[in-house]
């Protein structure tokens, strides 16, 4: 069992490696392996896209590896292997992304990615920090947020959210002057905006729920 963290240069995957290698190896996980190597991904049973920074620069630079992107669509969607997006990684399966520049997702998800734009003036973005998880129904019941509940926290660090078309792929949410999508989720894909390795327990219990999901 191999899961891949996709590395293009889009931020610092020295935390999220640690987590997941110290999961995989708490769950039976097998391998964790850092790669930019589109054979890599090409060969994992699991993928991970994390991402810090702005949408338009991590989506050029996800294109700018050689058929890196390439793979990781084949597998996830022609495939079916289970993929996890993190922060702007999860920004990016939505249809649009309007930071600074229109530019095209994944279209995995269909939605938009804006800005915050918090109801209470005195809420500073970025939103930065812990915040309660309120998740749904169908959150409640997927395999990847078991043993989580309303009331949860996770770390955030951003200034962009994802507007999802469909409710139901909208699997939690916070509360930051509006509401805020924190986890979604379709079929074998599942996306959060905050950092799980961040999160301490609650992240590594998803960590740890990501490498046993069967889709």
């Amino acid at each position: 069992m191999l899961t891949v963290l996709v590395d293009y240069d889009s931020g610092n995957l020295h935390s999220a490696e640690k987590a997941f290698q110290r999961m995989a190896a708490e769950v039976g996980g097998g391998e964790v392996l850092v790669s930019s190597n589109p054979e890599d991904v090409a060969r994992a049973d699991r993928i991970v896209l994390p991402g810090d920074g702005a949408f338009p620069s991590c989506r050029r630079a996800l294109g700018s590896f050689g058929g890196l992107f390439e793979a990781i669509e084949d597998s996830v969607t022609r495939r079916a292997v289970p993929f996890m997006g993190i922060c702007v990684g999860m920004q990016m399966m939505a249809t649009w992304g309007r930071e600074y520049t229109d530019t095209q997702g994944f279209d995995w998800i269909g939605g938009e990615v804006v800005k915050i734009n918090p109801a209470d003036a005195s809420l500073k973005v970025p939103h930065m920090g812990w915040n309660d998880l309120v998740i749904s129904e169908l959150g409640l019941a997927h395999p990847v947020l078991a043993g989580l509940q309303t009331g949860d926290h996770t770390y955030f660090v951003h200034s962009y959210h994802f507007r999802v078309s469909n409710p139901a792929e909208r699997l939690a949410h916070v509360a930051y002057g509006g509401e805020i999508t924190a986890i979604i989720g379709r079929e074998n894909m599942v996306g959060m905006q905050f950092h799980p390795e961040k999160s301490q327990a609650n992240g590594l219990r998803l960590i740890g729920n990501f490498l046993r999901w069967r889709p």
